[in-house]
C-alpha cells in the first residue's frame, strides 16, 4: 500500500474527524470548550502512539478560570534521529455571525462538502494534518526524526494563549523544531510564504458635555471624529492606496495598504434592549474609534504610526478645541519565509508531485501565526499549506471540501516522506 492510498482509505476517518472538531464551539471571545477540543485530540493521538501534552497558556490575554486558554502539542518520535515536522493549526473560530442556512456547528455534509464555522478556518486542515501523520508513521514506521501536531488558542484574537506562548517556552526552537507547516486555508495548489504586517489603534476625540438644545456651549467630540475621518477619507486613504507590494498578496486589493475601522462608539452608550424610553439631550464629550490597519513589507512601522500622528497633530493645529488621545492596541511586522527555504521546497515539489500542478506563491492579507513562529521562536522555516478557501473564512456556511482535504493530506505526507526518510 502506497501513502496516497492509506491516506484514500482514511477519507471516512477524515471525515469523521472533522465534523467531531466542527460540533466542539470553541468560539472566540471569550474562549469556550477549549479544554474539550485539546482532550479530544489528547485521546485520538496518544492512541496513535504520540506522546501528549495538555498546556494552559495562564496569564495570557483572555485566559481566566472560566475561560482557560488550553493548547495540544503532540510529539510522535522516530526509531532514528533526524528532524522534527510541526504541524500546527488553531483551534478557535470566531462568531457564527448571521446569515447561515445550516446548522454552523453541526458539521453537515452534501456532496463534497462539510459544513460548519471553522470548516474551512481552519479545523479541516488540522483534520488533514492529523490524518496525513497517522497514515505517514503506518507507511514508514522507521522514519527518522519526529513528528509533532499542535492544535492551538486564541489565533483569531492574535494568539498570544496558543502559539506566542509555546514559543516563549521553546517549544518553537530550532533545535527542536526545523519544519513548521500551518493548515490555514489557502487552497491545496498554493503555498504561502508569509503575511502583512498589522497595527491596531484606538484614538479618541474629546469635547465637553452640555445640553443638546445649547450645544454652542459645549463641544461636541463625534463632530471632531467627524474631522478625522474626513482627513482619512481624502489624504490618508488615497496614500495609502498609491502604495503597491512585491509580496505576492491576495487577493489582489491587499497588494496596497489598506485601514479598516473597526468601530466608531460616541456619545451615550446603547441602553438595553429592554430599555424603550429616549435618549438623554447631551453634546458628546467624547468619541472613540479603533484603526486595523496593514502595511507591507516595504512599509516601516513607525512610519505607519507617524502618518496617523502626523494627521493628528495637524487637526490639533488647526481646528478650535480639537484635542485627542491614541492608543495602541498591538502590532504585527511582516512576515516572509525565502523561497529557497528546504519547507517552502518540499512542499513545492509535493504539490507537483501529488497534484500534477506548479503550485503558486502567497502570502496572506491578514496575519496568522506565523509572526510568532519567526519572531519570538526565530524559526523562519515556515510556512502556510492547507485545504480550504480563505474567501470563505469568518463567512455564513463556511465549508471545506473532502477531495481537496484529502489532496492537501497526501502533500503533507509526501513532504514527511521526503523530510524524514532520506537515505
Amino acid at each position: 500500500m502506497t501513502l496516497s492510498t492509506r491516506i484514500d482509505a482514511k477519507r471516512d476517518d477524515l471525515i469523521a474527524l472533522t465534523q467531531a472538531l466542527i460540533r466542539i464551539p470553541t468560539l472566540n471571545p471569550p474562549g469556550t470548550y477549549y479544554h474539550d477540543i485539546c482532550a479530544l485530540l489528547d485521546t485520538l493521538l496518544k492512541a496513535h502512539g504520540f506522546q501528549t501534552q495538555m498546556i494552559r497558556a495562564q496569564g495570557t490575554p483572555g485566559d481566566s478560570d472560566k475561560y482557560p486558554r488550553w493548547n495540544l502539542v503532540a510529539r510522535r518520535e522516530g526509531p532514528k534521529t533526524g528532524d522534527c515536522v510541526h504541524f500546527n493549526s488553531h483551534h478557535d473560530v470566531v462568531e457564527v455571525g448571521h446569515g447561515w442556512t445550516r446548522d454552523p456547528f453541526g458539521g453537515d455534509v452534501d456532496g463534497d462538502k462539510i459544513y460548519g464555522r471553522g470548516a474551512s478556518d481552519m479545523k479541516g486542515g488540522l483534520a488533514s494534518s492529523i490524518i496525513a501523520a497517522e497514515a505517514f508513521v503506518e507507511e514508514h514506521p522507521d522514519f527518522q526524526g519526529a513528528v509533532e501536531i499542535s492544535a492551538t488558542a486564541d489565533e483569531e484574537s492574535g494568539g498570544y494563549g496558543g502559539v506566542a506562548y509555546l514559543a516563549e517556552q521553546g517549544f518553537f526552537d530550532p533545535t527542536r523544531v526545523q519544519h513548521v507547516i500551518i493548515p490555514e486555508p489557502l487552497n491545496k495548489d498554493r503555498i504561502c510564504l508569509g503575511h502583512r504586517g498589522g497595527w491596531w489603534a484606538e484614538i479618541e476625540t474629546k469635547g465637553e458635555i452640555a445640553h443638546g438644545s445649547m450645544p454652542f456651549l459645549g463641544d461636541c467630540a463625534v463632530r471632531h471624529m467627524g474631522a478625522v475621518l474626513d482627513r482619512f477619507e481624502t489624504e490618508l486613504f488615497p496614500a495609502m492606496a498609491a502604495r503597491f507590494t512585491d509580496m505576492p498578496v491576495v487577493p489582489e486589493g491587499a497588494r496596497q495598504s489598506t485601514m479598516n475601522i473597526n468601530s466608531v462608539h460616541g456619545g451615550q452608550p446603547e441602553q438595553a434592549a429592554d430599555y424603550n424610553g429616549l435618549p438623554a439631550h447631551c453634546v458628546p464629550d467624547s468619541c472613540r474609534i479603533v484603526i486595523d490597519r496593514r502595511f507591507l513589507v516595504e512599509e516601516n512601522v513607525d512610519d505607519v504610526k507617524g502618518e496617523v500622528v502626523a494627521l493628528l497633530e495637524g487637526l490639533k493645529a488647526s481646528r478650535a478645541r480639537f484635542d485627542y488621545e491614541m492608543r495602541e492596541l498591538n502590532v504585527v511586522l511582516p512576515s516572509m519565509t525565502d523561497k529557497s527555504a528546504p519547507v517552502v521546497e518540499t512542499i513545492h515539489a509535493a504539490i507537483e508531485d501529488v497534484l500534477g500542478v506548479e503550485p503558486t506563491y502567497v502570502a496572506s492579507p491578514g496575519s496568522y501565526d506565523q509572526k510568532h513562529i519567526d519572531r519570538i521562536g526565530k524559526l523562519r522555516n515556515c510556512i502556510a499549506y492547507g485545504p480550504g478557501e480563505l474567501e470563505l473564512a469568518h463567512k455564513p456556511d463556511e465549508w471545506v471540501g473532502i477531495t481537496d482535504m484529502l489532496d492537501s493530506a497526501k502533500v503533507m505526507g509526501h513532504a514527511l516522506q521526503t523530510l524524514l526518510t532520506r537515505p
